[in-house]
């Protein structure tokens, strides 16, 4: 039977691109398509966070979504990233043994590459174009996932070893 860190080497990365694929997936919808997709999110959120919006009037519900769409936009743009920070910081992890810090950055560089990447790419999809702003955006939300692990991983190996010293 394998090791567990054979797995971490084979799982960690899988996930890894299976969410690079769901970006691409996010990424190749059409304009019109994918601001639908983003007022949907609106009026979902809207629904949470809104005393009461399910009792007004669809045009105002309509309106409010129109008017969220840009935040709500950018907020899925660092939170995909978020998520993608996290995989790469344990596909890192599991195939390296630097220090934490040498393999946050290493993480962080090859996220924020996806993220140029995946812009460029969304300069061939109908009625989509590709930001600079959107790959700074989406590198600063990679950063927050690698770094949220890396808090995470100092924590842990803090108990461990507070939990060792008692024992």
């Amino acid at each position: 039977m394998p090791e567990n860190s054979d797995y971490k080497r084979i799982i960690i990365p899988a996930f890894t691109v299976l969410w690079m694929a769901v970006i691409f997936w996010f990424s190749s919808a059409p304009a019109k398509e994918s601001t639908h997709m983003s007022l949907s999110a609106g009026r979902m959120a809207a629904r949470i966070f809104v005393p009461a919006f399910d009792e007004w009037a669809p045009e105002k519900q309509d309106a409010f979504a129109e008017k969220i769409d840009y935040p709500v936009r950018k907020t899925a743009h660092a939170g995909e990233y978020a998520v993608l920070g996290v995989w790469m910081y344990g596909t890192v992890n599991s195939f390296s043994g630097r220090k934490r810090v040498c393999r946050g950055v290493t993480a962080w560089a090859a996220a924020s590459v996806y993220a140029a990447t995946d812009e460029f790419h969304q300069l061939f999809v109908p009625g989509r174009s590709g930001q600079i702003s959107d790959v700074l955006l989406d590198s600063t939300g990679a950063a927050a996932g690698i770094l949220l692990c890396m808090a995470a991983a100092s924590l842990i190996k803090r108990q461990t070893r507070y939990s060792g010293e008692t024992s």
